[in-house]
């Protein structure tokens, strides 16, 4: 497994990190083992935040004792300065440590500089001189923005959506990062579960020697995929350069990638992130698991939408939502019926 350094923060890990969203979904005895895990088979960086519930409290757990072996990375959603410095203290008590790794404001839509009137980069300097954190970073996931962020020369790090499904905005927005020394953090590297071969998506980071992957993971067996590219680190060949043209064509166009960050947004509780991609999730998983009566009644509240645009406003891909609802929907009832097939 290469080892990279994250732009000029000195951040030297393998190729191959955990991102800690999911584990807010496990016990915290099942967390902290699996982090244990992680560890032991090789993975040093750590990718959290204050939205993601628990996650921050059992990472705390997994490695007290243990901090200066491995490196973490949380965030923030603060939008004015005294709401960073309060997450940072959350986060410290959580993590149990008195400093962070990369501590980066969380899902940006704009470019927090010095003197804009918000004092958020004011906190981060200011906790940078305590020593409270070690590198400033930033995650975003609208290109516009994206590359405001780089060019601003403000943050050591940037957080955004890359895969082998990536437009050729996101494929040069690496390369500007690369060129600026500033560490690229690959989230969604599998975007958000349509990816449905590792070691595809592995070999392909590969080909980016400079990028640091964050695979979210919940249960063991996904743990154990990750971890076995540690010692055998798949390449790409020619069958998976096939595979990934099939899947650009499989996948083109918009297509909601599950991020559900539009789900709080709802006001009729339509399971957004999993019914605006339906179709997907029936052709590329055992459909039987989607076409349960739980689904059924899911997707049926897509007749209740009233379209109040929140979802979209919401959507950091700037999808049309609504309407990806309604299509989802019109494709599922005719699979329920019969008139499609998709097994």
């Amino acid at each position: 497994m290469r080892q990279l350094t994250l732009g000029g923060t000195g951040i030297t890990v393998p190729q191959n990190a955990f991102g800690a969203l999911p584990i807010q979904r496990r016990s915290t005895e099942d967390a902290v083992a699996l982090l244990r895990k992680a560890y032991e088979g090789g993975m040093r960086y750590f990718d959290t935040a204050r939205a993601y519930t628990d996650s921050e409290t059992k990472l705390g757990i997994a490695f007290e004792g243990m901090r200066d072996k491995v490196y973490i990375a949380t965030k923030t959603a603060g939008t004015t300065g005294d709401k960073v410095r309060e997450d940072l203290e959350t986060s410290l008590r959580e993590l149990r440590t008195d400093y962070i790794d990369l501590y980066q404001l969380h899902m940006v839509s704009q470019v927090y500089a010095p003197g804009d009137g918000t004092g958020v980069y004011e906190a981060l300097l200011e906790a940078k001189e305590a020593g409270k954190i070690r590198h400033i970073g930033v995650t975003a996931h609208k290109i516009g923005v994206a590359f405001d962020l780089v060019d601003s020369g403000l943050y050591e790090t940037l957080q955004f959506p890359f895969s082998f499904l990536s437009d050729p905005k996101d494929f040069e927005l690496v390369e500007r990062c690369i060129s600026k020394g500033m560490g690229f953090i690959a989230m969604k590297s599998l975007a958000g579960g349509l990816i449905t071969r590792s070691e595809v998506a592995m070999a392909f980071l590969g080909d980016y020697p400079d990028v640091l992957p964050i695979w979210g993971v919940q249960k063991e067996s996904e743990l154990d995929e990750w971890l076995s590219y540690m010692d055998d680190t798949p390449v790409l060949t020619d069958e998976m350069r096939e595979y990934i043209e099939a899947e650009k064509k499989a996948l083109a166009g918009d297509f909601c990638r599950g991020c559900g960050y539009c789900l709080a947004t709802c006001p009729m509780g339509i399971a957004i992130n999993n019914c605006a991609r339906m179709s997907l999730m029936l052709r590329r998983a055992p459909s039987a698991s989607w076409l349960n009566e739980h689904w059924q009644e899911e997707m049926k509240k897509i007749e209740t939408c009233i379209e109040c645009g929140q979802c979209t406003a919401h959507c950091p891909y700037e999808l049309d939502t609504p309407n990806l609802l309604k299509k989802n929907y019109e494709d599922y009832k005719k699979v329920l019926a019969g008139e499609v097939k998709v097994d």
